[in-house]
């Protein structure tokens, strides 16, 4: 989110950041709200500025015994208090207009960023492991695991609906290996701090990194049973239609206010447990891992990745988070890439690392490393983790601060989220990867110990 202040001082420069991201303009629009704003406050403290003048000549007038001119000046007094009230409503609508405007620009990129339109544009970085070569057709993940018997999407479609999968035997230990395995790396080698937080958020913690309000429809939302109770006393309430509805909206705004969302990636609790914090410089960089589920609608996903489990409504993710100050942040970018590749290396599996150009970037991001994996089945790189510095812009949501010094002005934290990585296109990419010609499938070496030894699956029981 970005400071009013910070665009009226550098208004080019922002509309510049904008026309990279291939957006239109917007600090005139955004400027003419924040003047609205000033002239309400301009207005309401010139009227208190005569009203108090008014409230002491009505006592000189009274002192002089000039009831006309107390008279008069008691009405000019009433008049300035309404119309104080309405500079005070005309001020909250400004601030409440420029605030929702500003919730949903978002950050602008980096000036090393490649400018471009869409996913075509993005740059090569590097090119890691080496394609593994076959002397049979491969197959796709999900005939590998359909045919071991051990990945069941009908099943899966009875119970939740499309996007969903059952995992079973080898492969649903598999997935847990790939977890555990991915924690203790980061953890024990990187030095990431292992997090279990909550998969229930409210709100402001989505808005605080930029999930709300623009991406309300991409996620999972739950209401308890008791924000449901309005409802069910609204026509007991009253017989009259307008207060009726009137009931209605009230109840819908308590039930809004008081939801909870299930997260997205635990990109969301883990950058949030710094909000509305004043850190020592001393404490950064913090460094936050979790291993979660993780839940996304996806709204506009219709028509993509339709089969097998690269596009799911619920899958399990390893994530990173780092706070640091700004100073840190460009160099703590590249190390959580590289802690990410990592992942990979140990597992060996091909692997290349893109710079996302400025059209196909998130929304919160500054720059964004994409690390993609090589599918063979598919026959192309597929993302298997995102890597993004997002400067003070998720900072500036939360009020994540921190002293740089004994003394000195606070200044916003910055915040970075990565990938480390996605455990379900890791199985994915294990599947294709690792699979053999009979339909078994080889568990890399640095899984073997996570999965109490077993070498291989195949569709036999273990």
């Amino acid at each position: 989110m970005f400071d009013i202040r910070w665009i009226r001082d550098n208004a080019e420069a922002f509309d510049e950041g904008r026309r990279k991201r291939g957006l239109e303009p917007l600090s005139a629009t955004l400027l003419a709200l924040d003047d609205a704003r000033r002239s309400a406050i301009a207005q309401a403290q010139k009227a208190q500025e005569r009203r108090n003048a008014a409230s002491k000549e009505i006592g000189a007038a009274m002192k002089d015994k000039n009831a006309a001119r107390a008279d008069e000046l008691k009405a000019e007094v009433a008049a300035l208090k309404e119309r104080m009230g309405d500079y005070e409503a005309q001020e909250k609508r400004a601030v409440e207009a420029l605030h929702a405007a500003l919730s949903e620009i978002p950050n602008l990129p980096l000036a090393d960023v490649p400018v471009g339109k869409d996913e075509h544009d993005n740059v090569e970085v590097r090119v890691a492991g080496k394609k593994r070569e076959f002397n049979y057709a491969p197959k796709e993940h999900f005939d590998i695991g359909e045919a071991l018997g051990m990945m069941d999407f009908e099943t899966a479609g009875k119970l939740s609906g499309a996007r969903f999968v059952v995992l079973k035997g080898g492969l649903a230990r598999l997935e847990r290996a790939l977890m555990q395995f991915m924690l203790d790396l980061h953890t024990d080698v990187h030095g990431y701090e292992e997090v279990n937080p909550p998969l229930l958020v409210r709100d402001d913690t989505m808005f605080g990194t930029a999930q709300l309000p623009k991406f309300e429809d991409d996620q999972f939302w739950a209401v308890s049973g008791e924000l449901m109770l309005p409802y069910s006393s609204i026509e007991s309430a009253t017989d009259d239609l307008v207060e009726r509805q009137a009931t209605l909206l009230q109840a819908q705004s308590d039930m809004r206010r008081l939801r909870l969302g299930l997260i997205p990636t635990a990109e969301v609790p883990l950058t949030n447990l710094v909000r509305d914090s004043i850190l020592d410089e001393k404490q950064l960089p913090l460094r936050f891992t979790a291993g979660t589920p993780c839940f996304r609608a996806e709204a506009g996903a219709a028509g993509r990745d339709t089969r097998g489990m690269i596009r799911q409504h619920q899958f399990t993710k390893v994530e990173m988070v780092s706070i640091t100050t700004p100073e840190q942040s460009p160099a703590e970018h590249e190390r959580m890439t590289a802690c990410a590749e990592e992942v990979l290396k140990r597992l060996g599996l091909h692997y290349r690392v893109v710079t996302l150009c400025t059209g196909d970037m998130g929304f919160a991001s500054q720059k964004t490393y994409d690390i993609e994996v090589w599918l063979p089945g598919q026959g192309k790189f597929r993302e298997i983790s995102s890597c993004s510095v997002c400067g003070d812009f998720q900072a500036r949501r939360m009020n994540a601060r921190f002293r740089p010094g004994e003394g000195k002005q606070t200044q916003f934290v910055h915040t970075l989220n990565g990938s480390g990585v996605a455990v379900g296109r890791c199985l994915v990419a294990i599947l294709e990867n690792y699979q053999n010609e009979d339909g078994s499938v080889t568990v890399p070496d640095v899984l073997q110990p996570y999965m109490n030894g077993l070498a291989t699956i195949t569709n036999r029981r273990f």
